[in-house]
């Protein structure tokens, strides 16, 4: 067996397509790179399958129903539809896809640099280097953890982790911790500490809450269906062409979470439980932390989201297609006010040992010698197809609608993709 440095001393390796990162979005397109007879490899820079899903916690479970799983060739079928699969599962469901549509990939092949080279492209890998007549990027939007800079004026005592390194709550030192972020990752790694017994503050973002379940189905049941059918119907509100701003991309994603069956989360009610509430984390002083103030104001942001924006796009759908689906159900009004923590929180007065960063992440191509990402570290392109001639991009947050990088629809964005490079 060739070994990793004989490897990257070789000579290049020529193939027609390489597809960089081989999790859902790549191997969605491997499947439709093979369906269309483009011979291709797919680079994964993990020694193991199974993308992402190995960077979550122990206690994770996936937070869209089993319904979602549309990849090609592999679409549910099972008694449970409604069910949520937990971490391990789906890492192993990923390597089985990988196996039944025999994708031909190489692990343990980082890509470092691509650039264009006598109109083909060069790319370097900790696994080797390549020239190829196209290039897909599918390494997804989970790339480089975001921490705000501000983490550098927290004390040396105090352990801190990304979301993407939390495992679980014995990882951490006793005492209290700090989730800084109210995402999908903030809220259920609260929920995996309470249930530890774990002492917790919670920093709250914007990202709106929803009810895991809205008019009769699971909410992301109507996503799924007005993305796919909404603009038939006039409904266009999940299609990139109707973001407010590019920044916009890079949205939250609803509240909610696939533990127990799958429920909502609700902020209050984690107040209620024991859990300190506070405003948005603003910086360090000293190892005083400081929040923006007013936090009933902003739990009331937080629940207006779901009806400002989902909930009329949601109704409007179901009126427009015609389905029978009951009432809306009318707001839980929640009377609970938390107790005003302050602008400012002193680690050690509250034996705060932890703070977890549940603070997202950043796009990160720093590897693509090539002028083609925006302001945002976006790529400029139309369905996936760049401006740069066999270049393309897959699996990204609103590539051509609001659910481009799930489950359910990265899919659709790869079959146009494969078909692309197919007829060139």
């Amino acid at each position: 067996m060739e070994t990793p440095t004989a490897a990257r001393h070789a000579a290049p390796q020529r193939v027609n397509t390489l597809v960089i990162g081989a999790g859902q979005a790549g191997l969605a397109t491997s499947y439709w790179l093979s369906q269309h007879g483009v011979e291709h490899k797919a680079l994964e820079r993990r020694e193991a399958l199974g993308g992402a899903w190995q960077d979550r916690w122990d206690s994770f479970y996936l937070n869209t129903p089993n319904f979602s799983f549309m990849l090609p060739g592999l679409t549910y079928d099972g008694p449970e539809p409604d069910a949520f699969l937990p971490r391990d599962a789906v890492i192993d469901l990923f390597r089985d896809y990988a196996q039944r549509i025999a994708a031909p990939m190489q692990l343990g092949a980082e890509a470092t640099r691509i650039a264009r080279a006598g109109g083909r492209f060069s790319v370097e890998t900790t696994g080797g280097s390549f020239t190829a007549e196209n290039v897909v990027l599918a390494n997804g939007a989970f790339q480089r953890p975001r921490i705000p800079a501000a983490s550098a004026g927290l004390p040396g005592h105090v352990q801190q982790l990304h979301s993407h390194d939390y495992r679980n709550p014995q990882q951490l030192a006793d005492g209290a911790v700090l989730v800084v972020g109210t995402g999908q990752s903030g809220g259920q790694i609260t929920e995996d500490l309470l249930a530890a017994g774990r002492k917790v503050h919670l920093s709250l973002s914007a990202c709106p809450e929803a009810p895991r379940r809205y008019r009769g189905q699971d909410t992301f049941y109507w996503i799924v269906q007005i993305n796919l059918h909404g603009p038939a119907y006039g409904i266009n509100e999940l299609q990139v062409e109707q973001l407010p701003s590019p920044a916009a991309r890079f949205m939250c994603n609803p509240l909610v979470s696939g533990n127990g069956g799958g429920h909502s989360i609700h902020l209050r009610e984690l107040g209620r439980r024991g859990v300190r509430l506070h405003g948005h984390f603003e910086g360090t002083d000293d190892g005083v932390l400081a929040f923006s103030d007013h936090l009933p104001g902003r739990l009331e942001i937080v629940e207006a989201g779901f009806g400002q924006r989902l909930k009329p796009t949601a109704d409007a759908y179901i009126e427009a297609a015609g389905i029978d689906a009951p009432a809306a159900e009318p707001p839980q009004d929640d009377p609970w006010v938390p107790e005003e923590s302050g602008a400012r929180l002193n680690l050690d007065t509250e034996n705060i040992t932890s703070v977890i960063w549940a603070t997202g992440y950043g796009l990160d191509f720093s590897f693509l010698g090539i002028p083609v990402l925006d302001e945002w570290n976006y790529h400029r392109h139309s369905r996936g197809v760049t401006e740069v001639a066999g270049l393309y991009a897959v699996g990204l947050p609103w590539l051509t609608r609001h659910a481009s990088a799930t489950l359910a629809l990265v899919g659709e964005d790869a079959r146009y993709v494969a078909e692309h490079i197919a007829a060139r």
